[in-house]
């Protein structure tokens, strides 16, 4: 009788076990609000998901940095105490440097350039040092689209009309750079404090893609646009490769299968999406969008400042010519 109860027992248990083992609803953590390319990608992915499981794998979506900023959730996600998190490249650099490659100043010329370095063997180095420098895994990725200058002070058609603008800028040595060698020194002010960083005039501008200017409603406190290229967000979304290893092998491929269906879709969602955003951010709120006069000037100086300082963080001149000659341009 004894032997028979434990044998129920342990059934029971295991059954407790597996049930528990083929189910799960993860947190994501999303910086950007809703209606961003940020989120179009998490909602794709976790439709995916639950489409490749059953319904048993899903994970629910907390936007405009609810869970803390992008830097943090990379290392909650790093720690396993938060599951996946999407963010912008630069903001999971300082724990994979080799992701820096991505954020260096006129890397890409057009979104065709983003796609190209997406599907080749550069970005499959780039989930491998995500994986290994920062304990996280590169799942799927957003095309968020060229991040674009506005302020609330007056035009920008040209470097000069920079002076005197105080300028945001996400926490990121790169950027900051980057802006340096424009001419002006920006202001670092965390994403969770901006809208309200230029509400009350402590910056004048900030520079985000389309998408976010739009889901972040900064359209309601900047009059000018101007559209830059100097750097293309490619933003990825992450999850915890302690989780991710835990899984069985049939959802680690749900897993992948389901990221690359959620880029493939991002990539569909920003062509289709940002040019009504633009013309909403017009129409519905007045603002005004000018074209640089001289971005040749903006990219030869980013390019010669900033480009030289990271080569090593990166992973070397040979990384960057490899880069290059993936896109098909000139090597340095």
């Amino acid at each position: 009788m004894r032997n028979k109860l434990v044998k129920v027992l342990s059934l029971t248990a295991g059954l407790v076990l597996s049930a528990n083992a083929v189910s799960a609803t993860w947190k994501m953590a999303v910086g950007d609000g809703g209606g961003s390319a940020q989120e179009a990608l998490g909602l794709k992915f976790v439709e995916e998901l639950s489409a490749r499981t059953d319904g048993k794998y899903k994970a629910d979506l907390f936007v405009n940095g609810q869970l803390g900023s992008e830097q943090a959730t990379v290392n909650d996600v790093s720690l396993g105490t938060l599951d996946m998190s999407i963010l912008a490249s630069n903001n999971l650099a300082p724990f994979a440097p080799a992701l820096g490659i991505l954020s260096l100043p006129y890397a890409f010329e057009n979104i065709d350039q983003a796609e190209t370095i997406i599907n080749s063997d550069i970005a499959k180095e780039l989930v491998e040092a995500g994986i290994n420098q920062a304990g996280v895994r590169i799942v799927a990725w957003s095309y968020s689209g060229f991040r674009m200058l506005t302020n609330s002070k007056r035009p920008v058609t040209k470097l000069a009309d920079l002076e005197g603008l105080f300028i945001r800028v996400p926490k990121s040595d790169l950027i900051i750079k980057t802006y340096q060698s424009f001419g002006i020194n920006p202001t670092p002010v965390a994403w969770s404090e901006t809208f309200t960083a230029l509400q009350q005039k402590v910056v004048d501008g900030q520079e985000t893609p389309y998408a976010a200017i739009y889901s972040m409603k900064f359209a309601e406190i900047q009059k000018y646009l101007t559209e830059t290229h100097y750097l293309f967000a490619l933003e990825p979304l992450i999850i915890s490769e302690a989780l991710f290893q835990d899984q069985s092998a049939d959802v680690q491929k749900a897993i992948l299968e389901a990221g690359e269906a959620a880029t493939e879709y991002s990539l569909s969602w920003i062509k289709e999406k940002e040019e009504g955003i633009k013309k909403e951010l017009v129409s519905k709120y007045g603002m005004q969008i000018d074209q640089l006069e001289d971005e040749a000037e903006w990219a030869s100086r980013a390019q010669s400042e900033v480009w030289p300082a990271y080569y090593d963080q990166v992973g070397g001149l040979e990384k960057v010519n490899a880069f290059l000659r993936t896109l098909g341009r000139d090597e340095i």
